[in-house]
C-alpha cells in the first residue's frame, strides 16, 4: 500500500511541477513580450479571454478506427474464465495447537486463478470456448463471466498440455456473439494486432491492447503446469501488444476482427534476469483449429510414438561415441537409442539399442527434442522414414506409427538427460 501511495505522490508531484514549470516559462516569455514599462498594466497573452470566462468547443471529432470496429466485432465473444479449486479448512483451527482434536474438516471452492477465453462456436444449447490448458488445469469447478457480467458454470470438454489449449462449454442461452478464425499463415510481420482479455483478472475484463505482429513461427520451449520443461517447442506468433497475467486464453485478432491466435505467454526476462517488455506469444489460429476440433471429437489429442528412450549424442563422450556407438567422425548430431519397448513401432521396424537416429521424416535431428516435435506432425497409422547409424553404417527404414504416446511405459529410472518412451 505504501508503494502505491509513493507512486501516486511522485506522479502528482511531477504533474504539479510540470504545470508550475510550464507556467513560469510561459509567463516569463509573455512578461517580456507584453509588459509596457510606461503602463501599470500587464497585457493579457494573445489568445486568452480577458473576461475570465471559459467555454467548451463544439467541434466533433470522428475517432472511429479499424481497431475500434474490430474490437466491436469480437468483444462480446471474449470471456473471463475463473478456475475454482477446493480448499480444506478446519472448524476449530485452534484446537490442534493445544493438543485437542482439530474438529471436522470442511472444503470450499475458492478462486485459484483467472484467465480469458473466446466463444467460437454454438451448437444447440451449447457454446464452446477455447482457452489455455494452464487456465483450467487443476480446477474443481469453472465459472465463465460474459462481457456483460453474466456469470455461468462451465465444464471442460477436453484439454491438451502439449499445445496448452483447452475447450470448455457453457449454455448458449446468454451468448450474443461468436468469434471467427482467420488464417494465421497469412499474417504478416508489421501488421496491426489486437489483444483482448482480462489482464489481472475480471476487474479489467474486456481490456484491449494494440501492437503489431513482431515475428512468425517463433520457437519457444513449453513447460508443464509446475514450470518444468516438457522438452517440446511451440511455433508461435510474437507480438508487442501488451499481454499480462489474466490475458491467457484470450484472442489475438487482426483488423478484420478475426482471431489469428490465442494469447498464451509473455517473456518478462531473459536467462540472465534482464527485464524485457513487449514480447508476447500467441498460439497460431491454424494450430488452434486443428487441436480444438480433435478435443471436441474425443476429449484428448492422440499422438504417435516410436516406443524408445534416447539421449542426445552431444551428451555422450567422444570416447563412447567411437567405442560404444561406433559413429563416424562426420556424424556430430543425432539421438542415441538407449531402450526399445517390445512390440513398439521402433521394435517392429528393427531398431535396437545404441542405434543413432540422424533423420526422421526427411528432417535432420540436430537435438533430441526434434524427434518428439516431428512425430507430433504425424497421425496414428502414418508411416515415417527414419535414417540411423548402426555399427558405423548408415541405414534407412520406414516406421509405421501404430502406438500412442500415452500407451507407452515410462522408465522412471532413466537418466535425466534422456527422453523417455517417445
Amino acid at each position: 500500500m505504501k508503494s502505491k501511495s509513493l507512486l501516486f505522490k511522485v506522479g502528482l508531484t511531477s504533474l504539479v511541477t510540470g504545470l508550475v514549470g510550464g507556467g513560469i516559462a510561459y509567463g516569463g516569455i509573455s512578461y517580456f513580450q507584453d509588459y509596457n514599462p510606461l503602463s501599470s498594466e500587464v497585457a493579457a497573452p494573445v489568445g486568452s479571454n480577458s473576461g475570465g470566462t471559459t467555454k467548451n468547443s463544439n467541434l466533433k471529432v470522428n475517432v472511429q478506427t479499424q481497431a475500434e470496429t474490430a474490437f466491436k466485432t469480437v468483444k462480446n465473444s471474449v470471456v473471463s474464465v475463473i478456475n475454482l479449486q477446493k480448499v480444506s479448512s478446519s472448524s476449530d483451527s485452534f484446537a490442534s495447537l493445544f493438543g485437542g482434536s482439530s474438529g471436522s474438516s470442511k472444503s470450499s471452492l475458492q478462486t485459484s486463478s483467472e484467465g480469458s477465453g473466446v466463444i467460437y462456436k454454438t451448437s444447440g444449447n451449447t457454446a464452446y470456448i477455447v482457452t489455455n490448458n494452464h487456465v483450467v488445469a487443476g480446477s474443481s469447478a469453472l465459472q465463465v463471466i460474459l462481457s456483460n457480467g453474466q456469470k455461468m458454470q462451465a465444464k471442460i470438454v477436453g484439454r491438451d498440455s502439449v499445445t496448452d489449449l483447452a475447450v470448455i462449454k457453457i449454455s448458449s442461452s446468454k451468448v450474443t456473439q461468436v468469434a471467427s478464425f482467420g488464417d494465421s499463415d497469412n499474417v504478416k510481420v508489421g501488421e496491426t494486432a489486437l489483444a483482448i482479455g482480462s489482464p489481472l483478472g475480471t476487474t479489467y475484463a474486456s481490456s484491449l491492447t494494440q501492437g503489431i505482429i513482431s515475428a512468425k513461427n517463433r520457437q519457444v520451449p513449453l513447460t508443464t503446469e509446475s514450470g518444468q520443461s516438457t522438452g517440446n517447442y511451440a511455433s508461435v506468433i510474437q507480438t508487442d501488444a501488451a499481454i499480462n497475467p489474466g490475458n491467457s486464453g484470450g484472442p489475438l485478432i487482426n483488423l478484420a476482427g478475426q482471431v489469428i491466435g490465442i494469447n498464451s505467454m509473455k517473456l518478462s526476462s531473459d536467462t540472465s534476469g534482464t527485464s524485457v517488455e513487449g514480447i508476447g506469444f500467441a498460439i497460431p489460429s491454424n494450430e488452434v483449429i486443428k487441436i480444438i476440433n480433435q478435443l471436441i471429437k474425443s476429449g484428448k489429442i492422440v499422438r504417435p510414438a516410436l516406443g524408445i528412450e534416447y539421449v542426445d549424442i552431444s551428451n555422450v563422450s567422444s570416447a563412447d561415441r567411437k567405442s560404444v556407438l561406433k559413429l563416424p567422425d562426420s556424424v556430430t548430431s543425432g539421438a542415441a537409442i538407449m531402450t526399445v519397448n517390445s512390440n513398439s513401432p521402433a521394435a517392429n521396424a528393427g531398431l535396437k539399442k545404441y542405434d543413432v537416429i540422424t533423420e526422421l521424416g526427411g528432417k535432420k535431428i540436430t537435438n533430441q527434442d526434434q524427434i518428439r516435435n516431428i512425430l507430433y506432425t504425424y497421425k496414428l497409422g502414418d508411416t515415417v522414414s527414419l535414417t540411423y547409424y548402426r555399427d558405423g553404417e548408415k541405414k534407412t527404414t520406414n516406421v509405421k506409427l501404430t502406438e500412442q504416446s500415452s500407451q507407452l511405459k515410462m522408465n522412471e529410472n532413466s537418466s535425466s538427460s534422456s527422453s523417455s518412451a517417445k
